[in-house]
């Protein structure tokens, strides 16, 4: 994810304050370009994502065409003659994109993270133009981490279900089986025993699995050091006689430096 350009303080601080208000010509100027801004991250959101299912689909269909072409190919060679090297140029060329689709979905999740933050800015923005407005957004309007995790699941906290079920995992466990059954079979060739081959084979898989789980984690903790938030999610274990009222979340935003330099909170209503 691209470093956020460094904010100007002092241009931040002369921005107009709640006692000097804003016509509303302007306001409705500011909310027409927000909301253009907005539906263009919702475009290239879906065409990402429609992009990369469509990738992944195609892979499992050349998966499925490549394994059944091995097996049809075994029963006419009788698995002798030219059998090993059509299966591992089959078994080869399946592991090769199989990579490059899983590269795609690393670089698709970290784009959908950015759009995910890029949009629970502008709706920090949304609130700022109308703060009565706040209530009724399920999405966060912070676009820190806690922000993004909210928008990505409103009702409960993301748990393992939601990563041992995700296309991440998804790709990383068939890529796993290929690169073994390759790995297998390359072994079988050379003269090895099925024993050594099977090892080999899962070993091979684990080690993928690992590598490319270890990898994904690398690249999102990469994202957030990289990003600097305009607005921080509240502390929702403050102690309730300093938490906000239920109804008047309060956000902080950080300075140039990356402290927090303030917090804005409406009053509750009586």
């Amino acid at each position: 994810m691209a470093v956020d350009p460094p904010v100007d303080r002092e241009a931040d601080d002369a921005s107009p304050e709640p006692h000097s208000p804003e016509s509303d010509a302007a306001l409705a100027r500011r909310a027409q370009i927000l909301a253009t801004e907005h539906w263009g991250l919702l475009a290239a959101r879906g065409t990402a994502q429609s992009e990369v299912l469509t990738r992944i689909t195609i892979f499992l269909t050349l998966v499925s065409a490549g394994l059944l072409t091995i097996g049809l190919l075994g029963q006419a060679t009788g698995f002798d003659d030219w059998f090993a090297a059509a299966a591992l140029s089959i078994l080869g060329f399946l592991a090769l994109v199989g990579l490059m689709t899983q590269m795609r979905v690393f670089n698709v999740a970290e784009e959908d993270l950015m759009y995910v933050v890029a949009m629970n800015r502008l709706r920090g923005a949304y609130v700022d133009l109308d703060p009565k407005v706040e209530r009724y957004f399920l999405a966060a309007i912070a676009d820190d981490q806690p922000g993004s995790q909210r928008t990505y699941s409103f009702l409960r906290a993301r748990s393992f279900s939601h990563l041992f079920g995700s296309s991440f995992i998804l790709i990383i466990v068939v890529n796993a089986c290929v690169v073994g059954l390759l790995i297998g079979s390359v072994i079988l060739t050379a003269g090895g025993t099925i024993g050594w081959a099977i090892a080999a084979g899962a070993i091979a898989g684990a080690l993928l699995i690992v590598g490319f789980a270890r990898y994904g984690f690398w690249t999102y903790r990469e994202a957030w050091r990289n990003h600097r938030p305009l607005r921080i999610t509240p502390d929702v274990t403050a102690p309730a006689s300093t938490a906000p009222a239920s109804d008047t979340p309060s956000y902080e935003r950080p300075d140039a430096t990356g402290t927090r330099r303030g917090s804005r909170r409406r009053s509750a209503r009586s």
